[in-house]
């Protein structure tokens, strides 16, 4: 049965002439990076955070860079470190090698603030962040609309304490605390512009591309903002979840595998028509 599913994903995406890859946390753990499913998941990749019983909701909060932002970005600065150390795993390339041969290429909307599509060689014209993303910041107040690049911040974090050793990031117009430009819990005061932005160029695309398949990866029901997405479009759906592949009414293929290996043994599928 599951290799008739991997033979009918693959039929999907050799008859599309543009795909849209929806992307949520369940996309990079073959990466090596923590999905933070559920409190246990998440004071499992932060100690320090779960003996003080700080739940995610808590420290990925905007009220936290207010009442203790050592710690705030203890947690943030630790996490940029290691999307910036981290390398996209081989699935990432078969999708990109997928993209570059369709007439209408394809578009990445993503719940992940990682950076990792653009690593991985997509464009940044290509991508929507849907919460934002790690590698660009913000004012905290806001004292305006300003988003630029984190580059410049190089954050030395206690890993086992959760707290940043050196300087905090500042805005440059007004001084005050920056933060990375990421849609947290309770955030009244997220810069939405360069995501707003990410949504145009969507739509612009969206309306040339062709016939879509879409292929959605590791995307959760907690913050369903991935599935939804991938809804919206009203076309097949190759869904890849190892924990929640039900395809909800939509038309499609359910593949309840991790990403990597779901990429993985499609292209062989591909590779196998295409031989034969």
């Amino acid at each position: 049965m599951l290799e008739e599913d991997i033979e009918r994903a693959a039929a999907l995406i050799a008859g599309a002439e543009a795909l849209m890859i929806c992307a949520g946390a369940g996309m990079g753990v073959d990466s090596g990076l923590p999905d933070f499913r559920g409190d246990s998941g998440f004071w499992r990749a932060y100690p320090a955070l779960g003996q003080a019983r700080i739940p995610f909701h808590e420290i990925a909060n905007p009220a936290s860079f207010g009442t203790d932002p050592a710690l705030a970005w203890g947690f943030y600065g630790h996490r940029l470190a290691l999307y910036r150390a981290t390398r996209p795993h081989a699935g990432f390339s078969i999708l990109r090698d997928w993209a570059r041969a369709k007439p209408g290429g394809a578009f990445v909307f993503t719940s992940n603030v990682d950076g990792q599509f653009q690593r991985a060689g997509f464009g940044e014209d290509q991508v929507v962040e849907c919460h934002g993303s790690i590698h660009h910041l913000q004012c905290s107040r806001p004292c305006g609309e300003a988003i630029w690049r984190a580059d410049a911040f190089a954050p030395e974090v206690d890993a086992a304490a959760c707290r940043l050793l050196g300087e905090a990031p500042r805005c440059p117009r007004c001084g005050a605390l920056a933060r990375p430009n990421i849609l947290m819990f309770n955030d009244g005061g997220w810069i939405a512009t360069r995501t707003e932005a990410q949504y145009a160029r969507l739509r612009a695309w969206r309306e040339t591309a062709g016939k879509l398949v879409v292929i959605e990866l590791g995307a959760g029901v907690d913050i369903p903002s991935v599935r939804r997405m991938s809804a919206l479009q009203r076309a097949p759906l190759v869904r890849v979840n190892p924990r929640a592949p039900q395809l909800e009414g939509a038309t499609g293929v359910a593949l309840p595998l991790g990403a990597l290996e779901a990429l993985q043994r499609i292209r062989g599928r591909l590779d196998a028509d295409a031989d034969g």
